[in-house]
């Protein structure tokens, strides 16, 4: 018996070594292991960027530069011909202001008016030598008037022929006809 003793207790012996072996192994393991959770937390809130090249950064910055440059191009056209639109309105109320300002200077009282008949020179029927009647007043001031409303006509009719003009030469150069440069 004492050789199956002495066989049992090298068994033994090497079945204790190979448990502490196991042993040591499971902490080595546990103590490695210990960390995952922590790692997969960290792990999914990092983010990993990836890295692009140049030249592909360029291709996109072109392409989106292509596709904006149009709209761009489109709503300056737009504030250019709404600018000029309020320039044009802008004119036409200033000549309108002025005309309504000389017919009020011309039409109102006479102590707004430029010049009464007296100050003119012109004295009444029962005058001297430059007298004029009545009735040569009344035609004079008649004619004032209609030169005055034939000078406003003149006036706004340059005015259309002016804007006519521009919305040509917009025409033109939008169509890439003739290349008219605006006063």
């Amino acid at each position: 018996m004492s050789a199956c003793n002495a066989a049992l207790e090298g068994c033994v012996a090497s079945l204790r070594s190979s448990m502490q072996l196991l042993d040591s192994s499971i902490n080595i393991l546990d103590s490695a292991v210990s960390d995952y959770p922590r790692l997969a937390r960290v792990l999914q809130s990092t983010r990993h960027y990836e890295l692009v090249s140049e030249s592909d950064l360029d291709t996109a910055q072109s392409a989106l530069c292509s596709e904006i440059q149009p709209e761009v191009d489109n709503l300056l056209n737009r504030v250019s011909t709404h600018l000029d639109k309020l320039e044009r309105r802008e004119q036409s109320l200033i000549a309108k202001c002025d005309l309504q300002e000389g017919r009020l200077n011309r039409n109102g009282p006479p102590a707004m008016r430029a010049k009464s008949p007296a100050r003119r020179g012109l004295t009444r029927r029962d005058g001297g030598e430059g007298a004029v009647s009545s009735i040569e007043e009344v035609k004079m001031q008649q004619l004032r008037q209609k030169k005055e409303r034939l000078s406003y006509a003149v006036g706004r009719l340059e005015l259309q022929a002016t804007q006519k003009e521009r919305q040509l030469r917009k025409s033109m150069a939008g169509t890439g006809g003739l290349n008219f440069n605006e006063d």
